[in-house]
């Protein structure tokens, strides 16, 4: 596994895009994601997003959107690698029963630019979780040109 894939926030494109996605989080919701020094450089500012102790994943726009971002406690809750995340359509994180209430949420935040959620996931391996108090919203670039979602969630338990 070559440090890109094992220390995603050291990519260049990976530390742009925690960047957008702390800055889109505050456009939409005027609340930081992160408890930020003003000194951190972006580099740091991307290892602690990553290293942060929320889920937190991210798609882009396609038609089936791939995830393109997770952090540590992402990658952990579904059970892959960095590389197997960022390869893995998004919808993918939902059983078929659940996918028209994700594609409603889906729809609701790009509407209004974010959405708070509770609801039901799969991993990898097919165990099932909760989450609750999530929060979903737009991605904007330095533009405000929209370039996809994400989202955000502490608390989730495992159902049997």
């Amino acid at each position: 596994m070559s440090n890109a894939i094992a220390f995603p926030w050291q990519q260049a494109r990976i530390i742009r895009h925690s960047q957008r996605l702390l800055n889109s989080f505050q456009h939409w919701t005027g609340s930081s994601l992160l408890d930020l020094d003003v000194n951190f450089t972006p580099e740091a500012v991307a290892e602690k997003l990553f290293a942060a102790p929320f889920v937190l994943v991210s798609h882009g726009t396609g038609a089936d959107p791939i995830f393109n971002y997770g952090n540590h406690q992402a990658l952990t809750q579904w059970e892959m690698t960095w590389e197997e995340f960022t390869q893995t359509p998004s919808r993918k994180s939902a059983e078929e029963v659940e996918q028209t209430e994700r594609d409603r949420l889906l729809s609701e935040a790009a509407t209004k630019g974010f959405c708070y959620y509770s609801g039901i996931r799969i991993t990898s391996t097919g165990k099932r979780f909760y989450i609750e108090d999530g929060i979903l919203w737009n991605l904007v670039d330095e533009q405000h040109q929209y370039c996809g979602q994400a989202a955000m969630y502490a608390k989730s338990t495992f159902i049997t």
